[in-house]
């Protein structure tokens, strides 16, 4: 038995709200990269990096939503929602080449210091940090819903890091002459932005692997649902999400025969709802359990 369901459509207004920020980003990426190069600042040529990545990472997004929009079909029942997981995950590796880079680069840097023109800096540093509070603010409302928007956000994020970093390193350089530091804050931003490119990684591996959504505790859902009056065991208990924010879950129930069944299933449904945040469901209800052969949990004998 089946519960019904409906697969809510991405909001428009996380992808307008994306648009904006890819403009944003997009724009100010061109004046970085020449000033990065034009004032020697690897700090600046760090944060242009990023803003590549942040780029690039909101036109994934943009794209995974647009494709997540595609109807179910026959070949893929579930519809297109992965893709804002894929989206996700190619962000996170993305981050951490760019990382490496930077850590590569700043490490040549502290070896060898290069003359870097901190008004420049200072100038450009403050014009991002502008661009990238703008952009933060923007996707802050889709970043707990989506990890697609929430890679995005972590992109903007440790860019904004980076833009506060580069202010800081332009005005010790000026005031002090100490253009090593320069070099110093690239590295900073690279090992600041690796073990948070690691969670968003992490989290998508979860969903792609079809592992237990974060938030939902699987030993718990179990004794809910055992809990249930009538219930006398359950098997084949399974919990995914298709993307973030959208579990699905599959179950067989045992329960006495003196439960109806219409009964049963509406309690259960409610549990699931209202504790566990859990609409995409497959209940199968049985009074006896069902026999566990090569093949799976049935009632069929396929000897014959």
């Amino acid at each position: 038995m089946s519960t019904g369901h409906t697969h809510a459509l991405p909001s428009e207004r996380k992808e307008k709200s994306l648009w904006i920020a890819l403009a944003l980003t997009g724009s100010f990426l061109l004046a970085e990269v020449a000033a990065g190069i034009v004032f020697n600042s690897l700090a600046l040529i760090s944060d242009a990096a990023h803003m590549f990545t942040d780029a690039a990472a909101l036109a994934i997004a943009l794209a995974a939503m647009r494709i997540a929009r595609r109807p179910a079909d026959a070949k893929r029942t579930y519809g297109y929602y992965r893709f804002e997981i894929l989206a996700a995950a190619f962000n996170a590796l993305l981050l951490f080449g760019v990382a490496a880079y930077i850590l590569y680069e700043g490490w040549q840097r502290l070896r060898e210091p290069a003359q870097v023109q901190s008004n420049g800096m200072l100038a450009v540093a403050v014009l991002g940090l502008i661009v990238n509070l703008i952009s933060m603010r923007m996707l802050q409302g889709g970043k707990d819903e989506s990890l697609n928007v929430k890679g995005a956000y972590l992109e903007v994020w440790s860019d904004m890091l980076g833009s506060i970093g580069v202010f800081g390193a332009a005005l010790v350089i000026r005031f002090t002459g100490w253009v090593w530091v320069d070099a110093a804050v690239a590295v900073a931003i690279g090992l600041w932005v690796l073990p948070r490119t690691w969670l968003l990684l992490k989290e998508s591996l979860n969903v792609l692997l079809e592992g237990v959504p974060d938030g939902i505790d699987f030993d718990t859902l179990t004794a809910s649902i055992q809990a249930v009056p009538g219930v006398t065991g359950l098997h084949d208990l399974h919990v995914w999400a298709l993307t973030s924010g959208k579990a699905s879950m599959t179950v067989h129930i045992v329960h006495s025969p003196e439960v109806r069944p219409s009964d049963l299933l509406q309690t259960v449904k409610e549990l699931l709802a209202d504790q566990f945040n859990i609409f995409h469901t497959t209940l199968q209800l049985e009074t006896v359990a069902c026999e566990h052969g090569a093949d799976g949990c049935n009632f069929v004998d396929h000897r014959h």
